[in-house]
């Protein structure tokens, strides 16, 4: 029976969602063990945390630096063997570096860096290392988002004529209209969050996701932003509309100022022959919709849904799956990777898909700033 791979973390203490989110996940198949890392700036606060989450506090680090150096006087066996980066996003790129420059492998949130230019340069990084680099696209481990990859890819559908992403959340709305507030968040300020606060946080989910199940890569853009208040120096509106190739479009509708909406996540992708929707608030059901017939609505955990589908779904039919799942699909794909285990490419976002998301970032913004015209993503 093969060890538990050794964690470590930066960032996630005190009563972040994201933190918890990927220590459950973590936990999920018994892959991995939780020993240490970097929770919060003040390493006393980390060792607070570590004992309420009941890990010892021998490997509980300052900084990164004193983790790298502690951790690789280890024998190789015992040291962190992946590290998961929580951290606010202007902290991924020079903490995903060392670590990679010190032969751990990665797990980051997204956005993967704070520029396109980054994301290149951590690409090279890893090439280099030869670590597994992986980066949180969440919804990617969704049963049904995979069974809707797989129905696509096997030509169900037919050939992709219409692709439409919806991300609606409302949870900026309190800030933007404080202007003391807007301008003490960090997801608002350029210098910790990047050049675009919507895009970046949930317009790069619904790129990632558009090619994660069409298959199709966007190759321009044409987008639309919204910063409601002229100090306010980061979008939290938009609307990109995406060009695949000629005769394939589609379109993301993105915003942090829907009213009233949670975490309105709904991807719809239309071919010659069918159509397929899926809704993140309601996520264990894909619709099939063809001309002509009842709409069909598939469910996980059901013979009839692809291996990799079935891969990622944990309980009997009918048993509701979650976030927290979706999440524990991706680590226990990296878990087989670093395992040098086979795994299917699907099972977790990788350093491509993090480079993609920041290209669309800066695609957009400069398409919005160039008066709102056709920019193209690099290949």
């Amino acid at each position: 029976m093969s060890k538990k791979i050794k964690l470590g973390i930066l960032g996630g203490g005190g009563d972040s969602l994201i933190g918890i989110l990927h220590r459950v996940a973590s936990s999920m198949y018994d892959k991995y063990e939780l020993v240490g890392g970097v929770f919060n700036p003040e390493k006393s606060e980390s060792i607070k945390f570590a004992e309420k989450i009941g890990i010892g506090t021998d490997r509980i680090y300052k900084d990164l630096d004193e983790l790298v150096s502690e951790e690789n006087k280890l024998p190789e066996t015992e040291r962190i063997q992946v590290v998961s980066i929580l951290t606010p996003n202007f902290l991924h790129f020079p903490m995903a570096k060392q670590l990679l420059e010190n032969g751990f492998n990665v797990i980051c949130e997204k956005p993967m860096t704070t520029t396109y230019k980054e994301a290149r340069i951590l690409e090279e990084t890893q090439k280099q290392s030869g670590a597994i680099f992986a980066v949180t696209y969440t919804y990617t481990g969704y049963p049904m988002i995979r069974q809707m990859k797989e129905m696509i890819a096997s030509g169900r559908i037919g050939k992709i004529q219409k692709i439409d992403v919806q991300y609606y959340q409302g949870w900026i709305n309190p800030i933007i209209h404080d202007e003391e507030k807007r301008a003490n968040t960090w997801r608002l300020d350029p210098e910790k969050s990047g050049i675009s606060c919507c895009v970046g946080d949930i317009g790069t989910h619904a790129f990632d996701m558009i090619e994660y199940v069409s298959g199709l890569e966007v190759q321009k853009v044409l987008a639309d932003l919204n910063y409601l208040y002229k100090d306010n120096k980061m979008d939290i509106d938009g609307t990109i509309m995406l060009r695949f190739s000629e005769y394939v479009k589609g379109i993301i509708r993105s915003s942090q100022i829907a009213t009233g909406e949670e975490n309105n996540f709904t991807v719809s992708i239309y071919g010659e022959k069918a159509g397929l929707k899926w809704e993140q608030e309601n996520p264990n059901y894909l619709y099939l919709m063809e001309d002509g017939e009842p709409m069909k609505v598939l469910k996980p955990g059901h013979p009839y849904n692809s291996d990799l589908s079935l891969d990622g779904t944990k309980l009997p039919p009918g048993h509701p799956e979650g976030i927290f799942d979706s999440m524990g699909n991706i680590y226990k794909g990296v878990a087989r990777a670093i395992n040098k285990e086979d795994y299917h490419p699907g099972e977790f976002p990788t350093i491509k898909d993090g480079i993609r998301g920041m290209n669309f970032i800066e695609k957009a913004v400069e398409s919005h700033n160039k008066g709102n015209v056709w920019v193209k993503i690099d290949e």
